[in-house]
């Protein structure tokens, strides 16, 4: 069954035509991933579908009782004077209300008078009251926050406090916590790092619902996305995941490339027969050859296949550095003025053509370790060094080397004194910016064109040594893929700061994770993939653990008392409904412990933690069946 279905919608701005002919379905359960250049309308056509703005022509169609729910990329809230923890709340309104009316029939169970009649009301109160999630909701909302990356005693925090990544990462817990039919999401993991990704991908898998999301994050559409729709600007379906998406685009551009040139050499073909006969003894049959090359020309011509414009970057080392590239000593990364370091870097050595991907949390201190290894900033302790013959490149997260007042033009003639005027707007032409652009000022760019620009100039250094700092962030999927593509072949030395789990698949055979709670830098030598499957064994190993160190006590029953009252029975089945409440909370509790343990964070203490409270709740949890049993056996 179809929740949305679109007949023909197109969307102009004036004269402007941004896509048109788009007619496409979305059933239950489909996990759509929206790709395309910057400015092909990804946006506007999710607005469209939740009818939140008109086509210019065409129609959307949305099945009766369908819900639907909204991440745009800078959220709002109506009401931003109440807390995270309510906001999160106001999702479960219905379930709270039954909540409070099982409350008022407990006071009233404890009136003789109207016990019986309020019992009999409960029980089937309760029943819908744990089928809607009752005993679940508040673990429920401390899981989806956690998992998003908020801090135990955040969730208290007023609304209007939040940063603008936080306030979009309240909204996608929020639109979670509802569970719309449709969710479409505009780029939600813009605001998370890795840990918060890695657990959205999780719970969509799961999700109940279709999901249709735009991003340029190509490992989550690959762990997320069964369909991938194309914008370019008609709209063209590809079956599987990103990386299948990559293949098939790759086999339609080639068919259509063949299929283009067999009918051009079918056309040249049958031109040179008829200019050679037309005015000979085969003039019929040329004339009958021209009439069907006509028809076919003017009903089934052929146009040939475009690629998508993409920016045309070239990174070669203008030197070989020597072997060792960046060693440390005793090394403690921070601020003198903070009292104690971010965390301490175990003594480690790269060496020419290793490319290290730093990943971590937010805040963690990844681009503090950049600008340490730099020495723009001061070791809080130890020692950094760097190799002989090395010519440096930094591409910063925020691009502070571009002068916002300069135009284009000027900053690349900075970069590189020796070029000309023709040859600077021929050079930023390969990186898209054509006509006009080349004479706008840095202020006014796009975070997209800044990248583009921050790219320019990084090419023109011949640098052996890169520092990356999140090189692909506003960068579109096509950009993406060149870049991708340079570093691959580029044969210098990396050291990479990204979010982009592709990139670091792609690129990485070291792999360095900050570890904020033990302050630590952690060295794992391998790629990305190397890297997961060994905190999957970690994972396993210590659930495993945890399972064999459970010792459940046979405690023999006691033999029950007979001959109760009706009032002793009546408190006995308060009981059962007061320890069916408990259990369903408990189980709960150990269903979060035990997705912890499935993926927990790489922190010994935390995991033996999370297995003392798997067999405290395990031993609350069989004690409270127990005394259960016993009372619904009297």
């Amino acid at each position: 069954m179809s929740l949305i279905t679109t007949l023909n919608l197109a969307k102009s701005f004036g004269p402007d035509d941004i896509f048109s002919g788009i007619s496409v379905s979305i059933a239950r359960r489909m996990r759509i991933g929206l790709v395309g250049p910057n400015g092909v309308g990804k946006t506007t056509l999710l607005r469209i579908l939740l009818k939140m703005e008109d086509p210019s022509s065409g129609e959307v169609q949305v099945a009766r009782g369908v819900q639907l729910g909204y991440l745009p990329q800078e959220a709002t809230f109506e009401h931003a004077d109440g807390s995270l923890w309510q906001e999160c709340l106001d999702a479960f309104s219905t379930v709270i209300q039954r909540q409070h009316e099982l409350a008022r029939l407990e006071q009233a169970m404890s009136d003789p008078q109207r016990a019986e009649a309020a019992l009999e009301t409960y029980g089937r109160l309760q029943h819908e009251f744990e089928l809607m999630g009752g005993y679940t909701y508040e673990n429920r909302i401390r899981q989806v926050l956690a998992g998003l990356g908020f801090a135990a005693g955040e969730e208290q925090r007023p609304l209007g406090q939040l940063s603008g990544g936080q306030r979009t990462r309240a909204l996608l817990a929020k639109l979670l916590l509802v569970g719309p039919d449709v969710l479409m999401l505009d780029e939600p993991t813009n605001h998370l790092d890795i840990a918060a990704i890695e657990w959205l991908e999780a719970y969509l898998r799961d999700w109940d619902g279709a999901v249709v999301i735009v991003s340029h994050d190509r490992y989550f559409l690959d762990q997320v996305a069964d369909t991938i729709w194309e914008m370019t600007p008609t709209l063209e379906v590809f079956r599987g995941n990103y990386s299948a998406y990559l293949v098939q685009r790759a086999e339609r551009y080639q068919r259509s490339l063949d299929e283009f040139q067999t009918q051009q050499e079918f056309i040249e073909k049958e031109e040179d027969y008829i200019r050679r006969n037309i005015s000979g003894q085969n003039a019929r049959q040329a004339q009958g050859r021209r009439k069907r090359l006509e028809r076919m020309l003017a009903e089934s011509r052929l146009t040939p296949p475009t690629e998508t414009r993409s920016l045309h970057l070239h990174l070669e080392p203008a030197a070989r550095s020597g072997e060792l590239v960046v060693r440390t000593h005793r090394l403690q990364i921070g601020y003198a003025d903070e009292g104690r370091p971010l965390f301490l870097v175990p003594d480690l050595t790269l060496t020419r053509g290793e490319c290290a991907a730093v990943i971590g949390p937010n805040g963690a201190g990844k681009t503090t370790l950049l600008k340490t290894l730099l020495g723009q900033i001061p070791p809080y302790g130890g020692q950094a060094a760097l190799g002989a013959s090395l010519e440096v490149g930094y591409f910063a997260q925020a691009h502070e080397g571009l002068h916002p007042e300069w135009t284009l033009m000027q900053e690349i003639e900075a970069a590189s004194p020796s070029m000309r005027v023709p040859e600077i707007r021929d050079y930023l032409a390969k990186f898209l910016f054509s006509g006009d652009d080349v004479f706008k000022e840095i202020s006014v760019l796009s975070g997209g064109e800044r990248g583009r620009l921050a790219l320019a100039c990084l090419a023109l250094q011949g640098a052996n040594l890169l520092l990356l700092d999140e090189p692909t962030n506003h960068l579109d999927l096509p950009a993406q893929e060149v870049l991708q593509s340079i570093l691959k072949d580029y044969g210098g030395t990396i050291l990479l700061v990204s979010h982009d789990r592709y990139l670091i698949d792609a690129l990485a055979t070291q792999i360095w994770e900050v570890l904020p709670a033990q302050r630590t830098l952690h060295i794992f030598g391998g790629s990305y993939t190397q890297y997961k499957a060994s905190q999957q064994l970690i994972a396993e190993q210590a659930l495993k653990s945890v399972q064999q160190a459970r010792q459940v006590e046979d405690k023999s029953r006691p033999r029950l008392a007979v001959g109760l009252s009706k009032m002793e029975l009546k408190k006995r089945q308060q009981r059962l409904g007061a320890l069916e409440a408990e259990i369903s909370r408990l189980e709960a509790e150990m269903t979060t412990i035990t997705h912890q343990l499935e993926s927990p964070a790489n922190d010994g203490g935390k995991i033996q933690k999370l297995g003392q409270d798997y067999n405290r709740v395990q031993q609350a949890l069989d004690e409270r069946m127990l005394e259960w049993g016993e009372l619904a056996e009297d």
